[in-house]
């Protein structure tokens, strides 16, 4: 049966190129997941940005000597062409910086104000001795105050969990330059977290579904529920919808409000841009859809608490009571999936510290399905994962070249020679069953795998059928039977069966090798687009809304989203039946293996450390 799938992606900060830590938690992960949802039949919007407010944007533009808006628009281009040559098959991948979010986030707020679940006080700011520029809490760090663990962020502590207060720890100092900041009082709107928290416990206590590490996580935190401040004291951002607080230019919404609204704001988007504004609504009102966020696993707070919590607040469903806004009830996740981090030398990603691999390098070189194999293969699912040049080489030459590429290679080839197209089969043998079973068999494993984030199992279960292949073939010696005319029938058999389990394994694959699968595809003779790939296209800022305050987007400014056709390509879950007498053409090397040597010393642009 047909389901709607919401497929809500993590949304990358703009304010440098991305590297392949951030695409192993958010972005594969999400693409392979959307990808057997639509290869299912299912009806799949998959959504999310550049998120392009807050002051390490005001920081990383001043270190670079241009304007933010510039360095938002650079980057912003930049991460849309990786996430596209990626293959990330985005409904709509667009930016914060659009008339559109701002009209979205002004909404929710006003909603969340109306049924008085913002609340002002008079808190504490962090400020920047040298600068007087606002710091935002993840960038204060200090020993918390409950467990005393050392690295604990301004707004929370990893190592217990708890929600934390840049003034409640120890020690605090500025990431950006090392300074002690100064802490003032200012006024801001919190969002009334308590006022909240028996019915986001409700929600949360019916999540059996979930990741047991992100619920257990998640339960924790309500233990300690503060309210939490949604503004902060900032010239760039979008204006708090208020009177008297609207015009003024040095308060602006908090950037983590306004980018979990993102998910809600790129859905009103891409249905304006689909023709059929209201699309959005199947979405996010039909309490049948299903809705799967992606991100890291330092995002699970905002997306299991906070974003939750503001939706039970626009929908009225806190202790204050209260209506639903102008986008009526909106459903709350069904799954939060979070990964661990992928990490290089035991190092977490990070440009600033030189432990980096750019997105767009690595695309320049080696494509983009060896890292997204190595990704689902070998990535950060469950727990912090080391990437190693030597294990990538040894993924790609091991298990892609010599595993699939060969399987297909030698297949088609042995077909192609004896035949020149796909041979009709005699009678099947108890060896022909038995592999064609085992591959049959294999969707409804993968696809289980699939359909529960278990990208890991899914990928190891379509291997194993590739490796069972190639051990048919090496058993059945087709070349020995080429030599023997009597034994025609027997070879049309074994390469029909090896032909038909190859095509299952590209079915299987489908969501995690995209480019390869349409390669593959052709390779059997077939034609059209079997796995669609995302474009770029460049729109104009042109959606009707209507916005208050100071420093809002100008109107009509072009920028470039991902979007893509995918409702035609052919690509579906299940057997595709090879079919006798479809031409066949001597194949060309599908996966290109890589110098041994590679993994000892790593590509020039991001060698091998040496110890």
């Amino acid at each position: 049966m047909t389901k709607s799938v919401l497929v809500s992606v993590a949304w990358p900060y703009a304010n440098g190129p991305r590297h392949i830590g951030h695409v192993a938690g958010f972005g594969v992960p999400s693409d392979v997941f959307a990808r057997y949802q639509r290869m299912c039949g299912n009806k799949v919007l998959m959504v999310s940005g550049t998120d392009e407010h807050g002051t390490p944007l005001l920081v990383q533009a001043d270190k670079e000597g241009v304007s933010v808006k510039e360095l938002a628009d650079r980057y912003n281009r930049q991460i849309v062409e990786d996430l596209a040559g990626l293959g990330l098959s985005y409904d709509l991948f667009t930016r914060t910086t659009t008339r559109n979010h701002y009209s979205v986030v002004q909404e929710l707020f006003r909603g969340l104000y109306d049924n008085g679940y913002m609340i002002k006080e008079t808190t504490m700011g962090a400020v920047s001795p040298s600068t007087g520029r606002t710091l935002p809490d993840r960038y204060i760090e200090g020993t918390c105050p409950i467990c005393g663990a050392d690295g604990a962020r301004g707004d929370q502590c990893d190592t217990c969990g708890n929600q934390l207060d840049p003034a409640d720890l120890i020690k605090p100092v500025s990431k950006i330059n090392g300074e002690t900041p100064n802490f003032i009082e200012t006024e801001h709107f919190l969002l009334d977290l308590p006022s909240l928290a028996g019915a986001l416990e409700k929600w949360l206590q019916g999540r059996e579904s979930w990741r047991p590490n992100v619920l257990k996580f998640s339960l924790n935190l309500l233990d300690d529920l503060r309210p939490r401040a949604m503004t902060r004291d900032i010239d760039w951002g979008i204006p708090i919808p208020v009177e008297g607080w609207q015009d003024n230019n040095a308060k602006k919404l908090y950037v983590w409000f306004d980018a979990v609204v993102g998910y809600l704001s790129a859905s009103i988007e891409w249905a304006y841009r689909s023709g059929d504004p209201e699309a959005w609504r199947e979405f996010w009102n039909n309490p049948e859809t299903e809705s799967y966020y992606f991100m890291g696993k330092d995002n699970i707070t905002f997306h299991s608490q906070i974003w939750p919590a503001e939706l039970l607040g626009y929908a009225g469903k806190g202790d204050k009571g209260g209506e639903a806004g102008t986008y009526g009830e909106l459903n709350l996740p069904t799954e939060v999936v979070s990964s661990e981090f992928l990490t290089m030398s035991g190092s977490k990603f990070s440009s600033s510290k030189g432990v980096v691999i750019y997105v767009k390098d690595f695309l320049q070189e080696f494509g983009p399905d060896p890292l997204r194999y190595f990704i689902a293969v070998a990535g950060p699912e469950n727990n912090d994962t080391d990437f190693t040049w030597d294990e990538f080489v040894r993924r790609v030459n091991n298990e892609l070249a010599n595993g699939w590429g060969n399987l297909v290679n030698r297949t088609v080839s042995m077909a192609h020679k004896n035949f020149g197209e796909v041979p009709t089969p005699g009678e099947l043998s108890d060896a022909d069953k038995k592999i064609l079973a085992l591959a049959d068999e294999t969707f409804e494993t993968v696809g289980a795998a699939l359909a529960e984030s278990k990208f890991k199992i899914g990928i190891t279960a379509a291997m194993h059928v590739v490796g069972e292949a190639n051990a048919y073939i090496a058993d059945q010696q087709p070349w020995a039977l080429a030599k023997d005319e009597e034994q025609r029938e027997r070879l049309a058999t074994v390469l029909w069966t090896a032909l038909q389990v190859v095509s299952d394994c590209n079915v299987l694959l489908t969501p995690y090798l995209p480019h390869t699968a349409q390669k593959v595809h052709e390779t059997l003779g077939r034609e059209g687009v079997w796995a669609a790939a995302p474009e770029v296209r460049e729109v104009s800022d042109d959606l009707p809304v209507n916005l208050v305050g100071v420093g809002l987007p100008e109107e009509n400014q072009s920028y470039p989203v991902i979007t893509g056709d995918y409702e035609s390509q052919q690509a579906a879950w299940g057997r595709v039946d090879v079919v006798p007498g479809t031409p066949l053409a001597k194949p060309k090397p599908l996966i290109q293996k890589l110098d041994p040597e590679l993994g000892e010393t790593g590509p020039e642009w991001a060698p091998v450390q040496s110890a």
